[in-house]
């Protein structure tokens, strides 16, 4: 068996009790498990502040000093341990709430102790919570160094498994791991890089002797994960493109008749651009696998229309599939309205359809008399199949998994359907090259003509009156308003009784028009009954929690008011915010907030006043939030990295792309001498698609 599978109780210091929690706490089953628990920061324990120095923006701080005295304060849950700490320089308070006795019982007044902790300051008074304490001797003053600092559990502190016992386990089982670790870059890269060793970068990455070595570890590591993932995912592309033929598409008699007699208007250059990259895809007799982002509003569904166009041109079929009923219908009626023109049949097909009309739309996808069928996950049931399926569009990509994908590639046997997945959530470019580098990416960056950029400001909720005369003002001039509430997952209770608040002060503040009030707790029929009488400009204000983020098209609907806008994350925002805007009319969107607002809440609402460009607004996103959930995109195993950031890595992600691409371009499949390393690696990745860098 190889050393990195040993099962942890085999551990010195572990056990069967530990190992149990170990397993159900940290995921660490074996050697190499625990090898690859990696600190989340290092605290320098070279330095010794002395107290005057010490101010409550320091991070952490170690002191050396002479406890004075020990007391109890407060009562009961308020009870706390004080003990004074004094170096010569000044005097600091340690404070405990928790472990009393027991610590009590080990400090003892006059002695001298090293202290280490986070300062903050009350009132006059500097303090620290909890810090960490040993007593001076030659051992504890000469260790310093930078300590690793492990994250861990409350279970596991209670058995001794804090940071400092988990390091301990690791430090007992280094010296020996390192011995195995086998080196997984090729000599040339390692070379040409500059890189230190992977066993030398895994020891320093735990335990450094500096900052600079530290450094050097964490770059080495970082590239090979992020080389790694970009080797895999241009190879899959590479691999897809050798091997999955696509039907070619290369007839446009119908759509040079759409361009001439029935666009309602000129196509953008962004569009244009668009669909000549698509068009060539068509052509290639490759299978086409591409991601079209665009803004709230920038013309995706008539391009989808156009290439459906061109699919239907070559006797094949397309569909479209969206992730809710309303967004489906929104797109059948948007493509019903120019599919009747040009006498093309579309049908709708989603969870809500009869068991009659389903009959008939299965025969006519079957004949190849249906062209254009759009729906929901309705269309990847097995019942569901197609004469010659030429192109897939899926709209917001990120609210279908892979294993759904593939399930329509699998309604066609000849030749798999062309892909085309649509979303409007604005991906950084290092974020799409990391989660959809297998895809071709299209964006359409600009606005259609006439399109005016909708106005956004901030209020405090002092301003209500102020707001309220706007909102009168808009809807006397016949235009209609959306007032949104946040939802906060942990209290429904919560949220709706702030919509039904909000919705009692808004007919308050609105005696003479109609108002729909719609929120996830009511049924679907009434969500939609309500959604048609603002789309038919029934009611003129629409009271919503955040149901209504995709999916209804209000072209009359011209200010967008978002309560509490402070707990909205800013992609949502700013798909929000896309809601209005859609006609010809100016439109506003205000955010309401109360003058509490956090250092982050600050920077998402200066955002979102600044700028109504969605990539700006999804780096900023990405930099605040992190990868892990930009507007649901995460895909398991791509972002679940142990080194890198993807938002503040970009540099390093564009140079190992540019390296994985180099190599695959001279040797495709990996069968070089030179990248036999690489090869090993990928068929690891590829078994295991979750663990990027398994140690041996």
């Amino acid at each position: 068996m190889a050393f990195f599978d040993t099962k942890i109780e085999f551990l010195k210091g572990v056990g069967p009790q530990k190992a149990d929690l170990l397993k159900t706490e940290l995921s660490i089953f074996t050697f190499g498990d625990l090898i690859q628990h990696f600190p989340f920061r290092h605290e320098d324990r070279t330095k010794f502040y002395s107290i005057s120095e010490i101010h409550e923006n320091l991070p952490y701080v170690q002191l050396k000093g002479r406890i004075v005295n020990v007391s109890t304060v407060g009562e009961r849950r308020k009870k706390r341990l004080v003990a004074r700490f004094d170096d010569g320089s000044g005097a600091v308070d340690l404070v405990w709430f928790q472990g009393i006795p027991w610590i009590s019982k080990k400090l003892k007044p006059g002695y001298e102790y090293i202290a280490f902790g986070k300062p903050q300051r009350f009132g006059r008074t500097m303090s620290i919570s909890h810090p960490e304490l040993e007593e001076v001797t030659i051992e504890t003053e000469q260790k310093g160094g930078l300590e690793p600092v492990y994250s861990t559990t409350e279970k596991l502190k209670n058995k001794f498994l804090d940071s400092r016992g988990i390091s301990k386990l690791i430090k007992n089982l280094l010296p020996e791991a390192v011995k195995h670790i086998t080196e997984s870059l090729p000599e040339e890269i390692i070379s040409r890089y500059g890189f230190i060793a992977r066993d030398q970068a895994i020891n320093n990455l735990h335990y450094p002797s500096d900052a600079k070595i530290l450094a050097r570890a964490v770059a080495r590591l970082k590239f090979e994960e992020l080389f790694l993932i970009q080797l895999q995912l241009l190879s899959l592309k590479l691999l897809r493109v050798e091997k999955f033929r696509g039907q070619v598409f290369d007839k446009v008699p119908t759509l040079t008749d759409f361009y001439k007699n029935h666009l309602p208007f000129d196509l953008t250059n962004a569009q244009k651009r668009v669909v000549k990259e698509i068009y060539s895809d068509f052509k290639s007799g490759k299978q086409m696998n591409r991601l079209l982002q665009g803004d709230v509003g920038s013309g995706k569904t008539i391009v989808a229309f156009i290439c459906m166009l061109i699919a239907i041109d070559n006797d094949a079929q397309a569909c479209l599939m969206a992730p809710t009923e309303i967004l489906a219908d929104q797109h059948y009626n948007g493509l019903k309205e120019f599919a009747d023109k040009l006498g093309i049949t579309i049908a709708k097909l989603t969870g809500s359809s009869k068991k009659s009309e389903r009959k008939v739309i299965h025969e006519d996808l079957l004949s190849g008399n249906l062209k254009i069928i759009v729906g929901t996950h309705a269309l990847i049931e097995d019942t569901v199949d197609f004469k010659n399926l030429g192109l897939c569009i899926i709209d917001e990509q990120h609210r279908f998994g892979v294993a759904q994908r593939a399930k329509l590639w699998q309604k066609q046997s000849e030749a798999f359907p062309h892909i085309l997945v649509m979303t409007a959530t604005p991906i950084p470019r290092t974020l799409a090259m990391t989660l959809y580098g297998d895809l071709d990416v299209s964006q359409i960056d600009e606005l259609p003509a006439g399109r005016k950029p909708i106005q956004t400001s901030h209020l405090f909720d002092s301003n209500r009156l102020r707001l309220f005369g706007f909102i009168k003002e808009q809807i006397e001039q016949g235009r209609q308003t959306y007032i949104v509430y946040p939802l906060i997952e942990e209290s429904e209770k919560l949220d709706y009784k702030n919509l039904e608040d909000g919705y009692e002060s808004v007919c308050r503040a609105f005696p003479d028009f109609h108002i729909s009030i719609v929120h996830g707790k009511m049924k679907a029929a009434d969500k939609d009954f309500e959604m048609q009488r603002f789309v038919k400009g029934e009611t003129q204000i629409m009271v919503a929690t955040t149901v209504i983020e995709v999916g209804v098209n209000v072209p009359n609907a011209t200010v967008m008011v978002i309560e509490n806008a402070e707990k909205f994350g800013l992609a949502q925002l700013h798909q929000l915010r896309g809601r209005v805007g859609r006609g010809g009319e100016q439109s506003y969107c205000i955010l309401m907030t109360s003058y509490k607002l956090s250092k982050e809440g600050k920077i998402r609402i200066k955002t979102m006043t600044d700028t109504n460009n969605g990539f700006e607004i999804a780096d900023v996103d990405l930099k605040l939030r992190g990868p892990g959930d930009i507007s649901g995109t995460q895909q398991s195993g791509v972002v679940n990295l142990k080194f890198a950031d993807i938002a503040r890595d970009g540099k390093v992600i564009k140079e190992a792309r540019a390296l994985a691409r180099e190599i695959l371009e001279e040797d495709p499949t990996l069968s070089s001498d030179k990248n036999s390393l690489l090869k090993v690696q990928l068929d690891k990745i590829n078994k295991a698609p979750t663990n990027w860098s398994r140690i041996s």
